[in-house]
């Protein structure tokens, strides 16, 4: 099946595919770039651009000057691209959309979180602005705070428990029958329908090409995917999460709450990461340094962070995240994730391979590594 086309907000996009955010420092400006090149839209990651652009041009960057930076460089190619900025950012969020926003970004995706002061901003011009929900009850309750801004969303990602990285339900849900992605999406579309026909992206555990076309035979009007593009060349994960990857089995990735992220969201984890062993096993020094998840104490002050109190239940995920994206490598232990299927991730191949895959244009089988290439 040749797979149609996908709208949001005037922007005509060649194929249904939204590469999705994944931080830190794995979706940067090479792989949205090479995604936006091959007709989907790829996504820049906001999370730590200030320190990861720092060591990469060896000076110092303000959150402003580093998201701008990063997006125009993914847009430099063409083709449709964005960035995926989390609520739970918070100290960074305002400042992250600004400039964003200045750099005239075609979509700005934000979960993490409900985005509930997104459209209040800035004036998105014309950029799309796109919430990612967990369930119809959340995005009712974004459109009505957005109504309030005289805005309804340019789309909307649904994500389900199958996704990698935070996940936006309890650890006892996560395997109810209610919670799997094909009976949360139609009271979703529904909801879209009813209010602005804006489309409906589908996310977490869609991996093929058969996948996609299921989804899209259900009324869904495009997918996000994530794990499909970490184990490619273009990512900017290490070569070790890379392998990492490809080495993991179904046992192998779990969801981590005890210990967990110091967000308070399950996580999902390839189990043998140095960090999340080293939490497990209470062998970590605290070190919180980094505080992008700050929340407010008593005085208004970004000052608190579980995992700076307790890196025993709580695994450092600034740090360990930023690890695994090479940065601070020899002071750091890498934390992994992927979403549920990475264990079907054999090998490491470009962009333009998976996307071949995912259009239908060849079996999965076909797919090669660069060497055999």
């Amino acid at each position: 099946m040749m797979l149609p086309t996908l709208t949001i907000k005037a922007k005509k996009i060649s194929l249904p595919i939204i590469q999705g955010g994944m931080g830190i420092g794995v979706s940067l400006s090479p792989l949205a770039s090479a995604v936006a090149a091959e007709g989907g839209v790829g996504i820049v990651s906001s999370a730590c651009l200030d320190r990861l652009l720092g060591k990469r041009n060896n000076k110092i960057y303000s959150t402003y000057d580093a998201v701008y930076e990063e997006v125009c460089l993914a847009r430099q190619s063409g083709g449709v691209s964005g960035i995926n900025i989390m609520v739970a950012i918070a100290r960074d969020y305002d400042v992250t959309v600004k400039a964003a926003i200045d750099a005239k970004v075609d979509v700005i995706i934000s979960g993490g979180g409900l985005p509930l002061t997104l459209p209040g901003i800035a004036d998105p011009g014309e950029t799309a602005l796109v919430p990612i929900v967990s369930s119809a009850r959340a995005l009712e309750i974004i459109c009505k705070k957005w109504g309030r801004f005289g805005y309804r969303p340019d789309a909307v990602v649904l994500e389900g428990p199958l996704a990698g990285g935070h996940l936006g339900f309890k650890v006892e849900d996560l395997g109810l029958e209610s919670n799997k992605l094909e009976n949360l999406f139609p009271p979703v579309k529904e909801y879209a329908l009813k209010n602005g026909d804006f489309p409906v992206i589908v996310a977490g555990g869609i991996y093929d090409h058969d996948d996609i076309v299921r989804f899209l035979a259900m009324g869904a009007d495009g997918v996000q995917m994530g794990t499909r593009f970490l184990a490619t060349v273009e990512s900017s994960a290490t070569d070790a999460y890379k392998n990492a990857v490809v080495k993991a089995g179904p046992k192998d990735i779990l969801v981590a709450s005890s210990p967990g992220s110091p967000c308070g969201m399950p996580f999902m984890v390839i189990k043998e990461s140095p960090m999340f062993q080293s939490a497990l096993n209470n062998r970590r020094k605290p070190r919180c340094d980094k505080g992008y998840i700050m929340t407010k104490n008593k005085e208004g002050r970004y000052a608190v962070c579980r995992a700076h109190e307790d890196n025993g239940g709580w695994f450092c995920i600034c740090n360990g995240l930023l690890s695994s994206g090479g940065y601070n490598t020899d002071a750091e232990e890498p934390l992994y994730t992927v979403g549920t299927n990475g264990y079907r991730v054999d090998r490491i191949c470009t962009v333009r391979d998976v996307m071949d895959e995912l259009k239908g244009s060849i079996p999965v089988s076909q797919l090669r590594s660069p060497a055999a290439a």
